[in-house]
C-alpha cells in the first residue's frame, strides 16, 4: 500500500491509523461520505474523486499509472514533512521556507475572470495584503472560514483583498453557494493553469496570505481547530497602522 510505504519511510515518526468513514469524526467534519480518503493529522490530502473514483477526472487518474502513484506519494511526503515541522498547526510557517523548489514566494500573476466575469488581474491587488483561498462547494470547513473571510474583510475594508478559488466543484453548485453567502469579496473559478500557479494544491481548503509587497506571509494547509485565530495573528501583524472598518 503506498500510503503505508510512505509511513515506514520516516522510520517510526508518522503512524498509519485506518477508520471506517461512516464512524470518523473527520470524515464527518469535512462532509465526507465515501472512500477512500487521506488525511494526515486533520489536512485532508485525497479524496475519492482524485483517484478517478465514480467517473470523476482527478489529479491521480488514471490511478493505475506508475507516474500518478509516484505523483500521490510525492504529495503526501510533502505534507507529513509540513505537518512534522509544525504539528499542531497543520500549516507552513508564516516564514516563508526554502526546502521545496515548488513553493511560491510571492503573489502570482493572476489573469483571471470573477464569477460576475470582472477581470481580476494581480495588479489590481497591489499595494494590499492579498489573502488567496483555495476552496471546494464539498468541504464544510472550506465553507465555515469563508463566512470567516468576509468579517475579516469588512473589518479591514480596502486594507485587504480576498480571492476566494473554487476547485474541484461543479460551476453551479460554486455559483449558488456563493450567491447565498453574499460575501464581499471575490469569487473565481480555479483551472488547472491557475491552480499550477500556486504550486501542488495537495490539500483543501489551502490559504495563502501576501504582504503588501505581493510576498509570501503564511501558507495554511487544511482546517485546524485554531486556524482563524493563527490567520489572525498573521493579519494583524500585517496590517499594524493600518485602519480598520468596524
Amino acid at each position: 500500500m503506498l500510503i503505508q510505504d510512505v509511513v515506514a519511510s520516516y522510520q517510526g515518526r508518522v503512524k498509519f491509523v485506518s477508520e471506517n468513514w461512516g464512524t470518523s469524526k473527520l470524515a464527518e467534519r469535512y462532509g465526507v461520505k465515501k472512500y477512500p480518503v487521506v488525511f494526515v493529522n486533520d489536512v485532508l490530502v485525497a479524496q475519492p474523486n482524485d483517484f478517478g473514483w465514480f467517473g470523476a477526472k482527478g489529479k491521480y487518474t488514471p490511478w493505475r499509472e506508475a507516474a500518478n502513484h509516484d505523483r500521490f506519494k510525492a504529495d503526501l511526503n510533502k505534507m507529513v514533512e509540513i505537518v512534522l515541522a509544525d504539528p499542531k498547526a497543520g500549516m507552513a510557517k508564516a516564514k516563508v521556507r526554502a526546502v521545496d523548489e515548488k513553493e511560491i514566494v510571492s503573489l502570482p500573476s493572476l489573469k483571471i475572470q470573477d464569477l460576475k466575469g470582472q477581470p481580476l488581474n494581480s495588479s489590481d491587488l497591489a499595494g494590499r495584503v492579498v489573502v488567496v483561498e483555495f476552496w471546494a462547494t464539498w468541504c464544510p470547513p472550506c465553507i465555515s472560514t469563508l463566512g470567516w473571510l468576509g468579517k475579516v474583510k469588512k473589518q479591514y475594508g480596502e486594507n485587504v483583498a480576498i480571492v476566494a478559488i473554487a476547485v474541484e466543484s461543479p460551476e453551479e453548485d460554486v455559483r449558488k453557494l456563493t450567491t447565498s453567502m453574499d460575501l464581499p469579496m471575490q469569487f473565481s473559478l480555479g483551472s488547472e493553469a491557475v491552480v499550477e500557479q500556486f504550486g501542488s494544491l495537495s490539500s483543501v481548503p489551502k490559504m495563502f496570505v501576501f504582504d503588501k509587497t505581493g510576498k509570501t506571509a503564511a501558507v495554511f494547509y487544511g482546517a485546524p481547530a485554531d486556524l482563524h485565530q493563527k490567520i489572525s495573528r498573521v493579519l494583524n501583524e500585517l496590517m499594524k497602522g493600518q485602519r480598520t472598518t468596524e
